[in-house]
């Protein structure tokens, strides 16, 4: 289907299947996410005293080093859980894959909230602990290809965008959840109170949040595309080896693309609340305040994004995000640094208008990317090591920058540089992948696009 028809093609009604997917997909990762985050915010707020308290005897610094590479560790993880639920995934179901990746990342979330200290336990509380982070990578890995195909593949051809949409806005929303859970409690409670036991609320709760998500997401039928290619038994007898032997150059594009976004999103998530305590003298609820602001902004561009992606392609909307990145990355530094509550929280806000762009149509580009039967595995690990290039170890290089340098304009250098390599990667991306049969490859075979990649 050429580009034009696609994009003129009429909009349906949503069935009511659809809204289930959409709601499925939507909660789980709102859900998964929240987990996730909690656990950066944790990173930045307290667990360099409680859990890395040797380190941070000698070197406070230091201690917090430990801590922000505490949240890279999972992300080395995820190519792995992302191998392990790309195999799961292309054989048995998209749907499978989401309830065991969820109930993985809610257990180890739970288990977090109420692990010993290092003052209880000594050295087998941070042991403890970086194994229960592992298992959030693992989960994390497989969460997201799951739910962006699962709504991607529910798609009509022309909403793609629009329905890809919902898992990427359930970033946002989890980043909101997390960023509401600390700023009530930190609202709430004495100082003491928060490092005593405040802080384990958020990742207790997680253990309800599951119940729901896992409730949802078991009525959600399997996707179409899975379901068809099952009947017509064209399932990859080994899609992880066809990936890597046939499909390595999308996969590494596919990599490049999600990093920038990755990185200069935990700043947002993680870093700039944490640093406006420590570096700027604000308060935790004014950091926190200006992070609820960033969230809503993100959410509502990642909003946009998937949306106008169907109607001025999903390159070109990726080109506009990232554009906005490079740009804004180091001015925004000379407003934060400000210290005053709005003007820290505007220039929040200003990168999330690249954030949305260059996030908000990923589920739809990345689908489209790869061949049904490997399609799984390929959306999968490239969002993997997207995240290993990118969001591992972002908190971390930043840190470092600052301390090494102390000036905090040069992280933004770091994360233009990110920008520019992840607008280049997505400018290879053939412009005529979007509106492709997801079905079958027939169309991929017209366009010539499975022999380009072979010949890789």
């Amino acid at each position: 289907m050429s580009q034009q028809a696609y994009l003129s093609k009429e909009g349906h009604e949503m069935t009511r299947e659809e809204k289930k997917v959409l709601a499925g997909t939507l909660v789980g990762t709102t859900i998964e996410w929240y987990d996730f985050f909690i656990y950066a915010q944790a990173a930045g707020f307290v667990l360099a005293v409680l859990y890395f308290e040797p380190l941070g005897e000698e070197n406070q610094a230091l201690a917090q080093l430990v801590a922000w590479a505490s949240i890279g560790i999972s992300f080395l993880f995820r190519p792995l859980g992302a191998i392990l639920a790309g195999w799961l995934g292309d054989r048995f179901g998209r749907k499978i894959v989401l309830v065991i990746t969820l109930m993985g990342m809610g257990g180890a979330t739970f288990l977090i909230g109420v692990l010993p200290t290092f003052a209880t336990m000594g050295i087998a509380a941070p042991v403890l602990l970086i194994c229960l982070r592992i298992i959030q990578g693992l989960s994390a890995g497989g969460e997201w290809g799951g739910a962006a195909l699962l709504s991607v593949e529910h798609a009509p051809r022309h909403k793609r965008g629009l329905f890809g949409m919902y898992p990427q806005i359930g970033v946002p929303l989890g980043m909101l959840l997390a960023t509401v859970f600390m700023f009530g409690l930190n609202a709430l409670l004495t100082e003491e109170q928060f490092l005593e036991w405040g802080w384990r609320i958020p990742f207790i709760f997680s253990f309800v949040l599951i119940i729901v998500a896992f409730e949802i997401r078991r009525r959600v039928e399997e996707s179409p595309v899975f379901t068809e290619m099952k009947e017509r038994k064209r399932e990859s007898s080994a899609p992880l080896k066809e990936l890597v032997t046939t499909h390595k150059k999308y996969t590494f594009l596919a990599a490049l693309i999600f990093a920038a976004n990755n990185a200069a999103g935990y700043l947002v998530i993680a870093f700039f609340a944490a640093y406006g305590a420590a570096e700027l003298g604000m308060t935790r609820t004014q950091t926190l305040s200006a992070s609820l602001i960033g969230g809503v902004g993100w959410f509502i561009f990642t909003m946009f994004g998937g949306w106008i992606s169907d109607r001025i392609g999903r390159v070109l909307t990726f080109q506009i995000g990232y554009g906005i990145i490079i740009v804004w990355a180091i001015p925004m530094w000379f407003l934060l640094d400000t210290g005053v509550v709005w003007i820290f929280a505007l220039a929040i806000v200003i990168l999330t208008m690249g954030l949305g762009p260059s996030y908000g149509p990923q589920s739809a580009l990345y689908a489209e990317m790869f061949p049904v039967s490997i399609r799984f595995s390929g959306v999968s690990i490239g969002y993997a090591f997207g995240s290993i290039i990118g969001g591992a170890f972002a908190p971390l290089i930043a840190q470092a920058i600052l301390d090494g340098t102390g000036q905090s304009w040069l992280i933004g250098v770091y994360i233009s540089g990110l920008a520019i390599m992840s607008f280049i990667a997505v400018s290879l991306v053939p412009k005529k992948l979007q509106g492709i049969n997801l079905h079958d490859d027939s169309d991929r075979e017209e366009l010539q696009i499975t022999p380009k990649l072979k010949s890789d």
